[in-house]
């Protein structure tokens, strides 16, 4: 089958969520989903909500996404041998040297990724899962590339696994290597000749079950492209469709502001009132009476501080005077609005002396946790296939070491594996502070070993501590030598007091002395 055929086969069933996608967009982001589905890009003027609370937690959520999914400065996923190898393929002792290895291997890859526009692209195609639900990020070798919901469509099983994805997008006719026929816009046969010699490029992505392989190919007047076919591992594709929610038995997910549209739709109106009374109620309009001698132009022309002729009493003024009856729909949009906030981890603290630290901390946990089924569909959908497909282009391209499958496994660190890291460090520090204030810090000490908290703790934070904390041989070889130096300070005190004693001072004790001088000192002096 064609993939264009196949495009416009799969459209219907993508028409639902691509409406409700665009009325989400029009009340936050309106540039990120236009309701035009064609190829040629629209240009034409976007309605601005009254309101920019929408795009606010939009931005807001999809920072704090990025932050937590691929954090800055540290590694969102590590390199480890599987536990059950080291006994029988390396010697647990070579954990560490194995760790520092695997350390330098983490530090190139995020090198990477970083020097890569992966990060601009993962961030657009947030925004694109928080609004409309859904996305699709394309991993080529010069970097992403984000397809909005408007330009793919896919097709899934019943357990949600993807079978077929097929993309639509506009390239130059000048790019193609191939003879193509000339653009003929008006005979409406052939979509994919468009008025300024664009081509409509058709990319059919499918699931080839005998090699269990990806392959793929780029179709134009429906004729495949050259040199366009090429193939990919099934757990290293680097066609990702990705979901933010998702429904059962549903091809498309469903977006963070589908869920809060009702309180979006409401707060926009609100605005709009508000916006709309308020300015007809700074509206001041000065009536003059027919009758009188005032002159109106006099007083339209007539200065600040200006002398003009007239009765006070020939001229009012009109005023609305409904700004009390504004505080309804003003108390409303501000719940609202609180709401929203809350919603989309967008943290307003109160500014009073009684907020503490703690209380901040505990409020944001609560937030952050309160999406960890996201986090943990990012990280099936997203993370462990972007780690995937990232290993095989380095190592394809001996950047870094191919890793033994079956014995070196990459486990991701970054999402919900954060969140309880963090839990487990809060584990962690209250079970200690409980054993402390029960039973006291001499318990604490007797029945806790030190280095094994160190090593849990630094564990639950996720830091290395190769070369950071010591070992237990460093520890003993340290207390020996401490030993021996107080050894050694304890016989040097020893003899400086032996030395000191009357036993050994000449003066105290006769027998040290000289026979001369005792003689001399027994003689009585000559008078």
């Amino acid at each position: 089958m064609k993939a264009r055929e196949r495009y416009n086969q799969l459209q219907t069933a993508r028409q639902m969520f691509l409406d409700k996608a665009v009325q989400c967009a029009e009340l936050t982001l309106p540039y990120l989903i236009d309701d035009d589905i064609s190829s040629r890009p629209n240009h034409k003027s976007l309605e601005v909500p009254w309101q920019s609370v929408g795009a606010k937690c939009v931005v807001t959520l999809a920072a704090k996404l990025m932050l937590a999914i691929l954090p800055p400065q540290t590694s969102f996923f590590k390199l480890q041998v599987r536990d059950d190898k080291l006994g029988e393929e390396f010697d647990p002792e070579m954990r560490s040297e194995l760790d520092l290895s695997f350390s330098k291997m983490e530090r190139m890859i995020m090198d990477h990724i970083a020097a890569s526009n992966d990060r601009v692209a993962i961030h657009q195609a947030l925004k694109h899962l928080i609004v409309g639900g859904n996305a699709l990020v394309y991993m080529h070798k010069d970097g992403i590339k984000c397809f909005p919901l408007t330009r793919y469509v896919v097709n899934r099983d019943g357990d949600g696994n993807v079978l077929e994805i097929v993309t639509k997008e506009l390239i130059s006719r000048k790019v193609l290597d191939m003879e193509l026929p000339e653009p003929q816009p008006n005979t409406g046969v052939d979509e994919s000749s468009t008025q300024n010699d664009d081509v409509t490029i058709y990319t059919y992505v499918k699931l080839d079950k005998p090699s269990g392989r990806w392959v793929w190919h780029q179709e134009a007047f429906d004729k495949i492209i050259p040199d366009s076919r090429s193939t990919a591992p099934k757990k290293a594709s680097p066609w990702l469709p990705l979901r933010f929610n998702t429904v059962d038995g549903e091809d498309y997910g469903r977006g963070r502001v589908e869920e809060f549209l009702g309180d979006l739709k409401s707060l926009d109106g609100l605005s709009q009132s508000l916006i709309e009374g308020a300015a007809a109620a700074s509206k001041v309009v000065f009536l003059v009476s027919p009758s009188s001698t005032t002159k109106p132009a006099t007083i339209a022309k007539a200065g600040n501080g200006a002398i003009v002729q007239g009765r006070p009493e020939d001229v009012g003024v009109i005023q609305v005077g409904k700004t009390a009856d504004f505080s309804t729909a003003a108390n409303m949009a501000q719940s609202i609005e609180k709401r929203l906030l809350e919603a989309f981890l967008v943290m307003n603290i109160r500014n009073a002396e009684r907020v503490t630290a703690e209380e901040v901390r505990l409020t944001q946990l609560e937030l952050e946790s309160s999406l960890g089924g996201i986090f943990s569909l990012l990280t099936v959908e997203f993370l462990i296939p972007y780690l995937n497909r990232t290993l095989l282009v380095l190592q394809r391209s001996n950047q870094i070491p191919k890793l033994p499958k079956d014995i070196v496994r990459p486990t991701i660190v970054a999402g919900v594996n954060a969140l309880g890291r963090g839990q487990d460090r809060e584990s962690l520090t209250q079970f200690i502070g409980t054993i402390a204030q029960t039973l006291g810090p001499e318990a604490l000490m007797q029945y806790l070993d030190p280095l094994e908290a160190i090593k849990r703790l630094a564990a639950a934070q996720g830091i290395d501590v190769l070369n950071l904390v010591k070992t237990q041989q460093q520890l003993q070889e340290e207390m020996q030598a401490a030993q021996q130096a107080q050894q050694q300070q304890a016989l040097v005190e020893q003899a400086g007091q032996m030395a000191s004693s009357p036993i050994m001072d000449p003066s105290k004790n006769e027998q040290l002395l000289p026979p001369e001088e005792s003689l001399q000192e027994e003689q009585p002096p000559e008078e």
